[in-house]
């Protein structure tokens, strides 16, 4: 069954404050994480791990984060778990990588072999052709895009480092993508149901 490339491409991590910020940081590269993480704990004068507010707020700013007032105050109050005003900034960077159980990353790896057609662990535009419908795609159907470029233009959604893009996704890349996917979803079956619907698999 060919999937309907247009439509895979629309099913993006669901725009919360978290996947926001998430696709900022992961444009500045793979290192832009742990950067996150310095500056929240240069914050931490008393090395308790917490933060307020306030510093949570400046900590975006100072990091370069284009979040509005309401979208800080959404991503802080989803981690003051105890509602003392204070955030564990090391619990923020773990559920901000993200986290594939062992349910949920048999069904992102079940995807990437469907993709991945030629067995050497990679997907190219190759693997694409003739498995994937493009003739869905705008670009594709007013002739501003060939279907090569439909298929290199779908793979830059899991190789956000523009420094590092290569036109060829690993394993690894894909599932830092679904990472991210995952972190926005509670439950595991709706998570699976998303991923192979998304993959018909």
């Amino acid at each position: 069954v060919c999937v309907n490339l247009y439509k895979l491409v629309s099913i993006k991590m669901a725009q919360t404050p978290m996947n926001k910020l998430r696709e900022q940081v992961l444009k500045r590269g793979v290192s832009s994480i742990k950067r996150l993480g310095r500056t929240f704990r240069i914050m931490d004068d008393d090395r308790d791990s917490g933060i307020n507010l306030e510093e949570f707020g400046e900590g975006l700013r100072d990091y370069g984060a284009d979040l509005s007032p309401e979208e800080v105050k959404q991503l802080f109050s989803r981690f003051d778990k105890d509602g003392n005003g204070t955030l564990c900034f090391e619990e923020f960077i773990v559920a901000f990588r993200g986290h594939l159980n062992e349910t949920r990353l048999k069904a992102v790896e079940d995807a990437f072999r469907k993709m991945e057609k030629t067995g050497d662990g990679r997907i190219t535009g190759k693997d694409m052709k003739g498995v994937y419908n493009v003739k869905e795609h705008p670009k594709y159907k007013n002739g501003e895009w060939t279907e090569e470029q439909c298929f290199m233009e779908f793979l830059k959604t899991f190789e956000p480092d523009e420094s590092k893009r290569d036109g060829v996704v690993t394993l690894d890349e894909f599932l830092d993508y679904y990472a991210g996917v995952s972190a926005d979803i509670d439950n595991d079956a709706h998570f699976v149901l998303t991923v192979r619907n998304a993959w018909k698999i």
